[in-house]
């Protein structure tokens, strides 16, 4: 039968891989999990002479059973092409410190949702027909600032999909706002909202949990489905770079055959590091995964005291994509942690969703003791982007965040272990943090453009032709709403 996927919370059982990426979500609001964990069957010696596109079939063979070979090394390479700046496309760069960081941002809106977005519409289509939809696919799916652009990026134009993505008005950076904004493709909208990422995300998951108005789209020939890491489509490709990563260094011969690594990965929605977690439990030699938040530090707490509390003030920072109080993808974590008890993933669910926090367990928390809190504040942030800029490489706010984290971990337990460090975005991409952090307050009264052309002078590094081309794109979206009317939106924009 291979692998099959259960909610996280019981309503659905047995689902196939190809069933579970179309829907994204369960019924009953849970999230979809394997029935059980694959051994990896190449061993790192055989995976450290493979290209990314060989090792992606090695990884997904083992989640996505239903999808014939043919099926899915016709995604993976329809994904994995020249739409990536570097042959590697997870290019890996050692500094100091045991420190490698793996740059996951040289795909077509350089951030690391292109590693797994730029599958996703080949899996989904692939799915859509295995499973003889006969209905349009509505990707619905809520912001932190890179999803939106990389899933658009993916969907634009698809034949028999459509993509809407809402995001916190004003709670992303320009460049990121732009991309957005600009997107081509006749299937694709983007919405401001006027709340931040949490309340996006809640009302996307309101619209999927509304039974009425499934029924609603249906009649009119539409089929919900999700472009977050909620998706499990979105969740397995990711893990494909860290098994790639350690067969790097294997090969660079930076670490030997079976030595483990630890891995840091700046956290937001918890997807990143869930994949690292998901890596180890299919084989791969990983220690400790370091999980790095800013100061909406909601992980931080959750991994020090084993309470989840989002009752708190938002904090707008420098590092958005992490600006986020709702980690949708540690249900997953809570799922496995407690033996996929769905009874007890639910009721600590609804404790979330009723008081906007619960407590797990000594032993759940026992369970999940491979993982590691930390966080930067934003002057912690800034200092550390300085600090690596002084060896000559330039990392983004959000790498800035898991290398301080890193560097914070190193210092308080002196473990020496060889560390990947997730590099989730181009600090074109964030330019004004960047070069205020680098070469100080001066850069403030500058324009976004003039900062992106002092970073090209700075790091030598070209700049991207995502920035390329939106410095004079016309913009094509300009909706707004509140994330009370997210669902009238949605209807307006379907014709409905």
């Amino acid at each position: 039968m291979g692998i099959l996927y259960n909610s996280t919370r019981g309503g659905e059982k047995g689902v196939t891989a190809s069933q579970a990426i179309l829907k994204g979500l369960a019924d009953d609001g849970g999230l979809f999990m394997p029935d059980s964990f694959p051994t990896l069957d190449k061993t790192p010696e055989e995976l450290s002479k493979m290209t990314y596109q060989e090792t992606a079939y090695e990884v997904m063979k083992l989640f996505l059973t239903d999808f014939t070979e043919e099926e899915l090394k016709h995604c993976i390479n329809g994904a994995y092409d020249s739409k990536f700046d570097t042959e590697d496309i997870a290019k890996l760069t050692y500094l100091v410190d045991e420190a490698y960081y793996l740059e996951l941002y040289h795909g077509k809106t350089i951030a690391f949702k292109d590693m797994a977005l730029s599958i996703l519409p080949y899996l989904m289509t692939t799915a859509a027909k295995k499973n003889h939809a006969d209905k349009e696919i509505v990707i619905l799916t809520a912001t932190s600032g890179d999803t939106g652009k990389a899933a658009m990026a993916g969907f634009a134009d698809v034949p028999g999909t459509r993509i809407i993505v809402f995001y916190p008005n004003g709670g992303v950076s320009r460049v990121q706002e732009l991309q957005m904004l600009t997107q081509k493709g006749d299937n694709t909208a983007v919405v401001g909202i006027d709340g931040n990422f949490d309340d996006a995300q809640s009302g996307v998951k309101n619209i999927f949990n509304d039974r009425a108005f499934g029924e609603k789209l249906a009649a009119a020939g539409f089929q919900l489905s999700s472009a977050n890491s909620i998706n499990i489509g979105r969740l397995i490709p990711q893990v494909v770079y860290y098994v790639y990563a350690y067969a790097k260094m294997l090969a660079d011969e930076g670490i030997k055959s079976g030595e483990k690594i630890n891995i840091c990965v700046p956290t937001g929605n918890f997807g990143n590091i869930l994949a690292a977690y998901i890596a180890k439990q299919i084989g791969l030699p990983v220690g400790k995964l370091i999980c790095a938040s800013n100061d909406n530090k909601v992980l931080y707490d959750f991994f020090t005291t084993g309470t989840y509390d989002r009752n708190r003030d938002f904090i707008l920072t420098s590092s958005p994509s992490m600006d986020i109080l709702i980690s949708s993808n540690l249900e997953r974590l809570i799922y496995l942690s407690c033996d996929c008890d769905c009874a007890k993933t639910a009721e600590l669910m609804k404790e979330l969703s009723e008081t906007g926090k619960y407590t797990v367990t000594d032993s759940m928390r026992e369970k999940m003791s491979d993982f590691i809190g930390g966080y930067a504040s934003q002057e912690e942030n800034a200092a550390e982007i300085h600090r690596v800029a002084e060896t000559g490489y330039v990392i983004d706010t959000h790498t800035g965040v898991a290398s301080c984290v890193y560097q914070q971990y190193r210092k308080r337990t002196g473990d020496r272990t060889k560390t990947v460090i997730a590099s989730t975005a181009s600090p074109y991409k964030f330019a004004r943090a960047v070069m205020c952090a680098i070469l100080g307050d001066g850069e403030k009264d500058k324009d976004d453009f003039e900062l992106i052309d002092d970073l090209h002078n700075f790091s030598k590094v070209e700049e991207p032709q995502a920035i390329a081309e939106i410095r004079n794109a016309e913009i094509r979206h300009n909706r707004k709403c509140t994330p009370q009317n997210m669902e009238e939106t949605v209807a307006e924009i379907l014709g409905m």
